[in-house]
């Protein structure tokens, strides 16, 4: 079984960006745009306490009558976040973004992030295991003798 270790080894070389729950909107979209990301943490005092989306956005922003650049990012992120290790699974994964309807999963390992998957890592991931496991079971069969 593919772990969450697996996959931040395989995007080592991405960076966890984060923005304070005293920035603004406005500061937490630019980092998001220029770094071509989906989500960004939200920290206090070194701690995460939250995540904002390009979602969040959408429904919590200029719609609302909220402009970016006076909105505290603290005033519409996301606060109630699940979290996973590194030993957590792809399938575990996939579960609690359905149960929960999240797109992303901090990595935290002794309170401290260590990482951040989204459902892309997820679901690629997941694609990986099932051609695998079908590549095995085509070999097996064809190995047997096996005629359809």
């Amino acid at each position: 079984m593919t772990t969450v270790r697996k996959l931040l080894e395989e995007k080592e070389s991405e960076k966890n960006f984060s923005v304070t729950s005293t920035d603004t909107v406005l500061q937490a979209l630019k980092i998001m745009a220029e770094a071509h990301i989906g989500a960004i943490l939200v920290t206090e005092s070194g701690k995460i306490v939250g995540i904002y989306t390009e979602r969040d956005y959408l429904y919590k922003g200029e719609i609302e009558g909220r402009l970016a650049k006076d909105t505290l990012v603290k005033d519409v992120m996301i606060s109630k976040m699940m979290t996973v290790t590194k030993d957590t699974t792809v399938e575990q994964c996939m579960g609690l973004m359905k149960q929960y309807n999240v797109r992303h999963l901090p990595v935290v390992e002794n309170e401290h992030l260590v990482g951040l998957v989204s459902m892309r890592d997820v679901m690629f991931a997941a694609l990986e295991n099932r051609e695998s496991e079908i590549r095995g079971l085509e070999n097996y069969i064809m190995g047997s003798g096996f005629q359809s």
